[in-house]
């Protein structure tokens, strides 16, 4: 007996410690488990935090995005393509219920750029009627017609630039519009650009080249004279795209070229040379009141057309003029005939045109439409 209870002590000695080792083994991976509870629990609130800041973050984008809208919304009907905002003097109280109307839209067509020496045309329409338009454009003023066309009310102006004094750059086109007993303000910025002209050498008796001193006093009073006419701005606007051609025959020299005569550089030629023979008549390019006849020592006979918001057109080194200031006139209207007046070596016509005060190229206004030099 004493054998067997010596037996089973020491078993009993044994098995403790293994016992006791697997209740901690079982008691760490009850701790193990609760901890990974734990951790996946603060790992879900965390993740339920961070797409609620999410969210929350989204909602202001989306707020802060409806605010930028808004905000470029109103800058962009400053600058004329969109409805007139009410001022904060116009503006209702809070408090107010005020009825939602439709607000007239202005939109202002204008090309990003221009190149030098040429004209292009600005159109500003409205939903409702404009009461006054002008347009600035390098220190001039024109104020346009105003037509009415689709229900919508129409001004439409010419401009551009003089290949003898313009620079490549950028200059401001501003547009005044009241609509409604409100100005409105619209401004572009219209990028000049280089023209590629050609060259054309000619060689001429020195006479022609550089008048005697007798001359230079009648030189300066026509310049003076045909000047103011250039300059003149009417307020009817008599003229439409394309212009009527004045006369068929081919172009010997065209705007722009840089005449170097007898070997010494001058200024640009600033209008388009027609071949057309003696006598041959020469039709007026629009609609206008011819503002200017006279007998010049450069042009010879020159008749100067004013067809209104800025645009002259001019014939030199006529045979004769067939019209006289004061005369009104309808496109295609004999103005003169053909002939070889003035400083010139044989019968052909110089045309000009002048669109406030500057020459512009005429080229491209007898073949093309308003619509087209807006696109």
């Amino acid at each position: 007996m004493r054998r067997y209870f010596l037996l089973a002590m020491l078993t009993a000695l044994l098995v403790f410690p293994v016992n006791a080792i697997a209740q901690a083994q079982a008691q760490a991976q009850a701790q193990a488990q609760a901890q990974a509870q734990a951790q996946a629990q603060d790992q879900a609130q965390a993740q339920d935090q961070d797409q609620a800041q999410d969210q929350a973050q989204a909602q202001a984008q989306a707020q802060d995005q409806d605010q930028d809208q808004a905000q470029d919304s109103a800058f962009g009907l400053q600058e004329g393509d969109g409805p007139a905002l009410a001022t904060k003097a116009d503006a209702p109280a809070e408090s107010e219920s005020v009825p939602v109307k439709s607000v007239p839209a202005l939109v202002l067509a204008a090309p990003s750029k221009a190149g030098v020496g040429k004209a292009f045309l600005v159109r500003l329409t409205s939903d409702l009627p404009l009461e006054s338009v002008s347009v600035h454009w390098q220190g001039r003023e024109v104020v346009p017609s105003i037509s009415v066309w689709n229900n919508r009310h129409v001004a439409l102006a010419m401009l551009g630039t003089d290949v003898l004094t313009e620079r490549p750059g950028k200059e401001d086109l501003v547009v005044i519009a009241s609509v409604d007993g409100k100005e409105n303000t619209l401004r572009r910025t219209v990028r000049i650009v280089p023209e590629d002209y050609p060259k054309q050498e000619l060689t001429l008796p020195e006479k022609m080249v550089t008048p005697p001193k007798g001359v230079y006093a009648r030189i300066e009073a026509e310049g003076k004279q045909t000047s103011a006419a250039k300059n003149t701005v009417s307020a009817k606007r008599l003229w439409r795209l394309p212009l009527e051609r004045p006369v068929q025959g081919k172009v010997l020299s065209v705007y722009g070229a840089q005449r170097i005569l007898n070997g010494k550089p001058k200024n640009p030629h600033r209008g388009l040379d027609f071949r057309s023979p003696m006598g041959n008549p020469i039709k007026s390019v629009a609609d206008g009141k011819v503002i200017l006849v006279g007998d010049h020592y450069y042009a010879g006979n020159s008749v100067y057309v004013d067809h209104g918001n800025g645009v002259v057109s001019m014939y030199f080194h006529l045979s004769e003029p067939t019209v006289k200031v004061g005369d009104t006139v309808k496109r295609g209207q004999s103005v003169g005939l053909t002939g070889m007046t003035g400083r010139v070596t044989g019968p052909h016509l110089h045309f000009s045109l002048s669109v406030l005060g500057e020459l512009v190229d005429p080229a491209p206004l007898f073949t093309t439409t308003a619509d087209n030099m807006l696109q």
